[in-house]
């Protein structure tokens, strides 16, 4: 399918379109009122998958040769696999897809193996993949445990003012690690009823490598944290096994007040696994409620079509939602339309009004009021959801659901950090000291404030009626002006990269009522006026996230449009040239099954490190930007009142 006609007008050009795929937005929705587009990630989730079954010994024939499919099928021209599609080698996600390639009964000899092992080996073998991989590695006996860092279980039983604690990690690395630290401290060996092994992909022999660790920043930090996990790993067999046993039993109280039900642990695959593996070291019988649970969790996140299957990070129906309502209301769908009433509805029961969840440690008298990402991960709930979802309801009525909102923005505002930005997750997350323990070699063990969700943050309170003079609104938006970049872009860490980050800051002084003639607008604008190709769309690649690279682009994308489009828009330019460009480029996209066709990943989940394809972005994303084109010039204003 194609754009309409090209001897129609423009302008009814853009109403035909907008109301196609309106439809087919509405089409998506569940019987109960939300949306669920999949969440697809790089080769290590299903590969994950595939080894934690080895692991348990529960292994799946079935479910994994559709896995293995996947992973044959996004295997690089170079051999390996990349992070992101049509990205670079990785070494990391490329042994665990060998790694789990090979459980599924692929033979090392096979030409794909074959280029694959000849790729790693390239590299400087298994031993140069990164910290997590070789945790893997570790539980399969592939790795001697010094190739892991010493994690020290008993820190959990260390007071919160230590210079690591838990609480100074970011939500995602504090579910991971803490049943993950229970398995480095009993350091158990894996099932692995195939006995299969993959010494072959070792340069130097695992037993006599010398240095698996590396300073994770090449700061001189980093050397002295080095340092103390070698005194470390002497000293932990001293450790008191009385002590040992307190740690673990601290821990898994941690896991089962957050086991989340079948929505799991933190409601992330890395962590919903340890705790599966967890529970498995420390004796839980297989019909154990909690293991039950978990398990079910794990399934839960795995997809099938066309003979193929993978298992996606986590779910994303509450973001999928309220970026979808936002969309339809821009088409016009006022608040009493089924669509809507049934999509406000859904969300407001999810709204987390009774848990105080690890945010409370830096907000102790904050009341809950925020949204998680998933279906229910109550404990963690994310400023950007709540901004988003909290924007979309009171956009299509702020009366009826005026409770909701004014707590969603009491929250918000409570978990706004002393420099005046926001974070996902956590207020004041910034112990950057800790990103160089060699454990954080991701590099992503905090979550700082970050522009994109900061804007976020802004756009809601604006359109709430907050003014500029309100503090939370003069410190956000002080913060959002000092994090501008010197080309007049901004970093996007959720998204990629640029083009998101500096969609999401003009919306921001849009709805804060920034004039748009003022310098940092100007700047932005003539920034992303500069990044338009030639086919008139935007695009920009995750290799972006190297400083290095920031400029790369291989194609234009609907979804990178989408947001350049809006960006502009807010900042009053619907009459541009670069407008009229990039919507042809949307008008003229292909589509298929009801959405803008886009292989290309458009998100991140820690840069450099962890991508993400957002199946939904190409469905709501350019019918938004054409709908509030659409309204734009039928109302003939240069910009939108609302937040986004």
């Amino acid at each position: 399918m194609t754009s309409t006609g090209n001897g129609a007008s423009f302008d009814a050009r853009v109403d035909a379109l907008v109301e196609e795929m309106s439809g087919a937005l509405t089409g998506f929705q569940a019987n109960d009122g939300h949306w669920a587009f999949e969440l697809e990630a790089d080769a290590t989730i299903p590969a994950e998958y595939i080894l934690l079954n080895h692991f348990l010994d529960e292994i799946d024939d079935d479910t994994e040769s559709k896995l293995a499919n996947y992973l044959r099928a996004i295997q690089g021209k170079h051999g390996g696999w990349p992070l992101y599609h049509d990205g670079d080698f990785n070494i990391s996600a490329s042994v665990k897809a060998y790694f789990a390639l090979k459980m599924c009964g692929d033979s090392s000899d096979a030409p794909h193996m074959k280029r694959a092992r000849e790729a790693i080996l390239a590299e400087g073998g298994a031993a140069r993949a990164n910290v997590l991989t070789r945790f893997t590695l570790a539980l399969f006996g592939q790795v001697p445990w010094r190739a892991t860092p010493v994690m020290w279980l008993e820190v959990l039983l260390l007071p919160r003012w230590f210079i690591f604690h838990m609480d100074k990690v970011s939500y995602w690395s504090r579910t991971v690690m803490v049943p993950l630290m229970v398995l480095e401290a009993l350091k158990p060996q894996a099932k692995n009823p195939r006995g299969v092994s993959i010494a072959e992909l070792f340069v130097t022999p695992p037993d006599q490598e010398k240095r698996y660790l590396s300073n994770p920043t090449g700061h001189w930090l980093g050397e002295i944290m080095l340092a103390f996990d070698g005194v470390g790993r002497f000293l932990q067999p001293l450790s008191p096994k009385a002590l040992q046993r307190k740690a673990i039993r601290k821990a898994m109280a941690f896991v089962q007040e957050r086991l989340n039900g079948e929505d799991g642990l933190g409601g992330i695959f890395p962590a919903i696994a340890n705790t599966l593996m967890a529970f498995d070291v420390l004796g839980y019988p297989k019909d154990h409620p909690d293991y039950v649970a978990a398990r079910r969790a794990v399934n839960g996140l795995l997809v099938f079509k066309n003979g193929m299957g993978y298992c996606q990070p986590c779910l994303s129906p509450v973001w999928d939602t309220g970026l979808a309502a936002h969309a339809l209301l821009e088409t016009g769908l006022q608040s009493d339309h089924p669509v809507i009433e049934k999509a406000n509805q859904w969300l407001v029961d999810r709204q987390i009004l009774d848990v105080e969840g690890d945010w409370i440690t830096d907000r102790p008298h904050l009341r809950p009021g925020g949204w998680a990402f998933q279906y229910r991960n109550d404990y963690y709930p994310d400023v950007d959801d709540t901004a988003v979802v909290a924007m979309a309801l009171h956009r299509a009525d702020p009366d009826r659901y005026h409770m909701a909102i004014e707590r969603a923005a009491e929250w918000v505002i409570g978990m706004q950090s002393r420099n005046g930005g926001w974070g996902a997750f956590n207020a004041d997350n910034t112990y950057y000291f800790l990103q160089h323990i060699p454990f954080a070699d991701h590099g992503a063990l905090l979550d700082p404030p970050s522009a994109d969700v900061s804007a976020r943050c802004i756009c809601l309170l604006a359109q709430m009626g907050y003014d500029r003079t309100h503090p939370a609104m003069e410190r956000g938006l002080r913060y959002l002006k000092n994090e501008q970049e010197e080309d007049g872009s901004w970093f996007g860490r959720w998204g990629n990269n640029y083009v998101y980050g500096t969609w999401s800051a003009l919306c921001a002084f849009n709805a804060a009522g920034e004039d748009p003639d003022m310098p940092h607008i100007r700047r932005a604008v003539d920034w992303l006026k500069a990044r338009q190709r030639a086919d008139g769309g935007w695009g920009e690649d995750c290799a972006s996230y190297w400083q290095h690279r920031r400029d790369e682009v291989k194609v234009s994308t609907p979804s990178q449009t989408a947001w350049a489009l809006l960006g502009l828009m807010a900042a009053g330019e619907v009459d541009s040239e670069a407008v009229r460009r990039g919507l042809e480029y949307l008008l003229e996209a292909p589509r298929v099954n009801g959405k803008w066709q886009e292989e290309y990943f458009n998100a991140v989940g820690f840069p450099r490190v962890f991508y993400l394809r957002y199946h939904g972005y190409s469905a709501y994303f350019p019918l938004w930007t054409l709908a509030r084109y659409r309204h734009l010039r039928r109302a003939n204003v240069r910009s939108t009142p609302y937040g986004l």
